[in-house]
């Protein structure tokens, strides 16, 4: 074995020769790596790229589930907005009736003022209507019937209803909303004709000779005037094209109403007839009787007493239009209904029309 000076002789013949700052620097490597925080950090950073690998692969495995929370969320998004818009619709409906009831009772005050001064006036010496010509409308000529007047200002606000319905299903159905929406609507235009046989129910008790004139009507409707109102047979043929396609079932169903109400329309109209005939011959019985004055006032009271039935006529017939509006609504369909209800507004609509333009036609001087 060499001694270490021969070594190193030997290894400077070789030209093998390690500095000693170059051993020093191989040296801080060494030193840096076998340091625990060095070693803590390396491990620290292996684990991260491992946990980023595995987030990497775990996102693409969620990828699925959140598209499809995302296309649920979505649903559930659209199905309460379409609860929110059925609820401020019914919001507006309740809205419309509290300011229609508010029109009412201002009215009616209205009216209360108005008789109070029409009192005074009587009592005043001053009388209203010196002819049949003025204020015929409201009751017997001089007269104001309050019933009527009342009738009069809530059938105004009833026509005014009735256009912003008509108006408001046209637009639903152009929009093509949901069947919630619509039936909506639908509702709420059929509660609104009840609202009118209401109105009319109580109007016959004040002046049911008003109320069979149709004076309250435009000129174009009072010419289909048939016992205060329309009749529904000649309605359903109106409404019926505007329906189709109607099934084989709907159609057999809309015919046999139409058919019943025909007979019971025939039915009313039999009873004033034999109504009209008793009545004139009551009228015109024994007219030089012995009996004079009494005889006379005995004939009146048994008129009267037959012209307590016509009220009964009158709501006869109007509760044959409200049934077969509810039988139709029976029959058809919410979207059906909603273009039943738009054409009965518009064929309404079109009469007034009618009536504002053979009342404004040019007239041959006389």
């Amino acid at each position: 074995m060499s001694s270490p000076s021969t070594q190193l002789s030997t290894s400077r013949r070789m030209g093998i020769y390690e500095p000693t700052h170059q051993i020093s620097m191989w040296g801080e490597p060494f030193k840096s790596s076998s340091s625990p925080n060095t070693g803590a950090s390396t491990i620290v950073e292996a684990e991260t790229k491992l946990d980023n690998r595995s987030e990497d692969g775990s996102h693409g495995t969620l990828v699925p589930s959140q598209k499809f929370e995302q296309e649920t969320n979505k649903h559930g998004d659209k199905v309460l907005r379409r609860l929110a818009q059925n609820r401020e619709a019914a919001r507006k409906s309740r809205l419309r009736k509290k300011a229609y009831v508010q029109q009412l009772e201002s009215s009616r005050l209205k009216l209360s003022q108005i008789e109070q001064e029409l009192e005074r006036s009587r009592q005043q010496g001053v009388f209203i209507g010196g002819n049949s010509g003025d204020s015929s409308h409201l009751g017997l000529p001089g007269t104001v019937n309050s019933g009527i007047a009342t009738f009069e200002m809530e059938y105004g606000h009833w026509v005014e209803e009735q256009n912003k319905y008509t108006c408001d299903l046209r637009n639903a159905l152009q929009a093509r909303v949901t069947d919630i929406e619509l039936r909506i609507l639908v509702e709420s235009s059929m509660s609104h004709y009840d609202d009118l046989f209401r109105m009319k129910s109580i109007a016959a008790k004040s002046d049911v000779f008003y109320l069979m004139s149709g004076m309250w009507k435009t000129a174009a409707e009072r010419f289909f005037l048939w016992i205060g109102g329309f009749r529904p047979s000649e309605l359903l043929k109106v409404l019926a094209p505007q329906l189709d396609p109607l099934t084989d079932q709907q159609l057999m169903s809309v015919c046999n109403l139409q058919q019943s109400s025909q007979q019971a329309e025939d039915a009313l109209s039999q009873g004033m007839d034999k109504l009209q005939q008793t009545l004139a011959e009551t009228l015109a019985a024994d007219p030089l009787g012995a009996s004079g004055v009494t005889n006379y006032m005995e004939q009146m009271a048994t008129a009267m007493g037959k012209l307590e039935a016509l009220i009964s006529f009158v709501n006869q017939a109007d509760h044959l239009r409200q049934e077969t509006l509810q039988q139709m609504y029976r029959i058809l369909t919410t979207r059906q209904a909603a273009r039943g209800l738009l054409a009965l507004g518009d064929y309404i609509q079109r009469l007034r029309a009618l009536s504002s333009l053979w009342s404004a036609r040019p007239r041959e001087p006389a």
